[in-house]
């Protein structure tokens, strides 16, 4: 079958007007908002100062071209502007049902990424802080789109920035040599070393030398002083298992955890040849590269204390990624907040004269805020994502209990349905609007939710296992296709609107990837979950005629791959039974 883009420019082909290429045309082909609208929608507007026509009249006139010839169109209409097609519904049909039933999960897959990588910098948590709801946004939009690069055939590489260095490790050394108690570490982990991480910003409000001495230890980690390195060893190994049952909760893996530390003895040789460019000017006894011809504020590098920063962590991650890597793109899924900090980023590399400077993407997100505020660490303000997963798979479990109080494996199911739920919030909007973080929200099983799209999967799957199983059906459909007239049971709006949907599974994908938006999947399997119920409810379909009940099956079929493989792309797992 093809996939839209194909069917765009077959369309722009048969038009082939003078004074714009086939495929600048093919770009403006637009899905209608109605199916029965047609399939694909060419807008005139943009043409009528090309060709000084009305839309209306270049709409007649590529109608009349088009049907002066043979093309594989049901229906073309001039309306309003807009040059309207329709493919025949039943052959479209079929080759769809025949592309899921061969590919199966691979469905929707892709190979323009073959042979490309592509560097993905997410969730980047901070070495004995809490894993918190704020980090929600970060974790799952660069899980999200490793998998779509992924399904897309690219190479994506999952790197967690840790933030494993800098002054707060000396004052946790202080706060722990003096609070610190060794059994209730051991025991709470993370959670007891953000009690004392707080307890230390609380004295340094009346006793400042706190944080004189908070340096002075972590000068001592800077020499490799035995007991320094011990604590700091300790706290990054706690927090690591601590957060690594959260990542497997959320399913989520990474190739790489270099963070800041890591890069320590590979910002030298970068300092040296920005001075060697002249990039590097003092002042006030810091190095700073100058960024006001192009409206920026400064890259501060070097502190006049001799201390480096962020930028040039930063500086030396991204030319180390690119050695090691040779990315075709590098994405920092970071907080909207950063913005001036990598427009500095990515300037100062083109500045160095690296041509890649281009393939350096800043994805920024809203943040998250509390109802009652924004959230600090400092002042021990947070919600742990943990307890937020807890809440969640215990509010599933309270639910599934009132509606099937047998089903097998209800706490695994609860676990996803939970875990999911909190997922899907999180990319169910556009990645840049704040979230304001409420446990009503977060919970909500009713509506566009998880739950929702989970529950139908498991529908479509029930209808498949009393229809004897997809394996059964996969077999027989390869040694019987259906015919013209079976698919005719697919007729309708309510059939030939979930398929012209499913049609569009690859795209959608790919849509998302270009946008870097995991939203744009989310809301697409919302729509085909609403579509199956339609269909559901409008067409009989274990019990039809059996002339009817195989397309319809097929199509249930189809409908499942999408929805668990749309789930799966946006890390919510699919219930077989809920």
């Amino acid at each position: 079958m093809q996939n839209t883009d194909e069917k765009k420019l077959q369309i722009a082909k048969l038009i082939a007007p003078e004074g714009i290429g086939t495929e600048e045309l093919a770009s403006y082909i637009v899905l209608p908002p109605d199916n029965a609208m047609g399939d694909y929608a060419l807008p005139c507007f943009k043409l009528a100062k090309i060709y000084r026509k009305s839309p209306q009249a270049i709409a007649e006139e590529f109608k009349s071209k088009i049907l002066s010839a043979p093309n594989p169109f049901s229906a073309v209409e001039a309306v309003n502007g807009y040059l309207n097609f329709k493919f025949d519904r039943t052959e479209t049909a079929g080759k769809l049902l025949s592309e899921v039933l061969a590919k199966g999960a691979e469905y929707g897959s892709g190979t323009e990424g073959s042979g490309k990588t592509v560097c993905i910098d997410y969730s980047s948590i901070n070495i004995a802080k809490p894993f918190h709801i704020g980090h929600l946004s970060s974790t799952v939009i660069g899980a999200a789109l490793y998998r779509m690069y992924q399904k897309r055939g690219y190479r994506p590489v999952g790197i967690n920035h840790l933030g494993d260095w800098g002054t707060q490790f000396g004052k946790l050394i202080v706060a722990y040599k003096k609070w610190g108690d060794d059994e209730e570490i051991e025991r709470d982990g993370v959670l007891a070393l953000t009690g004392i991480y707080v307890k230390f910003h609380e004295e340094a409000e009346t006793h400042p030398e706190l944080e004189s001495e908070a340096r002075a230890w972590f000068k001592r980690i800077e020499d490799g002083d035995p007991e320094a390195m011990r604590l700091y060893k300790l706290f990054k190994e706690k927090t690591l298992t601590e957060v690594g049952k959260v990542y497997s909760r959320l399913g989520i893996k990474f190739d790489s955890y270099n963070g800041e530390a890591f890069y320590n003895d590979k910002m030298a040789p970068i300092l040296e040849r920005l001075e060697a460019q002249n990039l590097i000017t003092v002042s006030d006894g810091a190095k700073i590269v100058d960024l006001k011809e192009w409206g920026m504020s400064p890259c501060l590098l070097v502190k006049a204390d001799g201390a480096t920063l962020y930028a040039t962590r930063d500086l030396a991650a991204a030319f180390y990624r690119k050695k090691t890597y040779d990315f075709y793109k590098s994405l920092y899924v970071v907080a909207y907040q950063q913005n001036l900090h990598f427009k500095q980023l990515f300037k100062v590399i083109e500045l160095m004269g690296e041509s890649w400077y281009k393939d350096l993407v800043h994805v920024p997100f809203g943040m998250v805020s509390l109802e009652d505020g924004t959230m600090s660490t400092r002042k021990g303000k947070v919600v742990w994502l943990k307890d937020v997963l807890d809440r969640a798979v215990e509010k599933a479990g309270e639910i599934i209990r009132e509606k099937n109080e047998r089903l097998p494996d209800a706490a695994e199911v609860a676990e996803q349905v939970g875990v999911g739920s909190v997922v899907f919030f999180a990319l169910s909007n556009n990645r840049i609007k704040d979230i304001v973080f409420s446990y009503d929200k977060v919970l909500n099983f009713d509506g566009e939710t998880a739950p929702y799209v989970q529950y139908t999967n498991a529908r479509a799957q029930s209808l498949l296992k009393k229809a004897g199983g997809a394996e059964k059906l996969t077999a027989e459909l390869k040694d019987a296709p259906l015919s013209a007239e079976e698919l005719k049971a697919l007729e309708g709006k309510e059939g030939e609107e979930l398929v012209a949907l499913i049609s569009r599974f690859g795209e959608t994908v790919t849509d998302a990837l270009e946008k870097y938006e995991p939203s744009v999947v989310t809301r697409y399997i919302i729509d085909v979950a609403r579509s199956f119920n339609r269909f559901y409810l409008a067409y009989r379909i274990l019990n039809a005629p059996e002339n009817e009940r195989r397309a319809r099956i097929a199509l249930t079929y189809a409908a499942h791959i999408v929805l668990q493989e749309g789930l799966r792309l946006i890390g919510v797992r699919a219930p077989e039974e809920m």
